[in-house]
């Protein structure tokens, strides 16, 4: 699905992960779920360009509806896989804390439960090798990627800043659409390791220039980072 020029969505408003198009090749911004693998080769069909076109796939962190297909990335196509090296463990092994699922409703929480079957979330394949990054960097990769850190979801949370795309990619920092409740609108992220600190994070983005602010779970929000990091702490409160 295209949402602007150079910028492209997989999946949907339940688990997505995007794609950066540039003359000098395709960055990915998460890998969602193993099933959204036939996603990406439609969405590259329709481009004109195949797998080989892809430079390099960030993970806003390492939970396992962000790394999807990673591996089969990495491992059949040689395609690197960047992640912040606090969350190279969780990347690596899928070991992570325990966390409270909170505020749930049957239906929306169903919906998610089945979406990730349907697109074989129960069949994670964690990342045998990664390229760990730190807050700060910029990749030498299309689109000239910066790395915002966003501890609070999990140690090793970024955002992701994309400006030839206008767009910032932030992951679990934040959702647009709470999987167990079916709420719409910014909101703090369920599953969230440290939910005090999550909120602290998005102090970090606030002064970032974006048009589009891109989240794992819920719709693309068309405003600035500042007037969303706004609208979650509101929600929170």
């Amino acid at each position: 699905m295209k949402l602007a020029p150079h910028l492209h969505r997989l999946g949907n408003d339940i688990v997505a992960c995007y794609l950066v198009d540039t003359d000098e090749g395709i960055t990915l911004i998460d890998a969602g779920l193993p099933g959204h693998w036939g996603d990406l080769q439609s969405e590259l069909g329709s481009l004109g360009k195949s797998v080989d076109d892809i430079r390099g796939l960030i993970l806003t962190h390492g939970d396992s509806d962000h790394i999807g297909f990673a591996e089969r990335l990495r491992s059949e196509h040689g395609v690197p896989v960047f992640v912040h090296a606090a969350d190279s463990v969780r990347a690596r092994t899928g070991e992570k804390p325990k966390t409270p699922f909170g505020s749930m409703r049957v239906g929306p929480t169903l919906g998610f439960f089945g979406y990730s079957i349907r697109k074989n979330g129960m069949r994670t394949r964690y990342i045998s090798e990664v390229t760990e990054i730190s807050e700060g960097d910029v990749l030498d990769l299309p689109g000239t990627p910066v790395i915002i850190g966003m501890p609070g979801h999990s140690p090793g949370s970024v955002a992701v800043h994309v400006p030839i795309a206008d767009a910032l990619f932030v992951g679990d920092a934040l959702t647009t659409r709470h999987v167990l409740t079916g709420r719409e609108g910014p909101q703090p992220a369920p599953f969230t390791d440290d939910p005090e600190m999550a909120l602290s994070s998005l102090d970090r983005i606030a002064e970032l220039s974006a048009s589009w602010v891109l989240p794992g779970h819920g719709a693309p929000w068309r405003t600035s980072p500042a007037e969303v990091s706004e609208a979650v702490k509101k929600g929170a409160a």
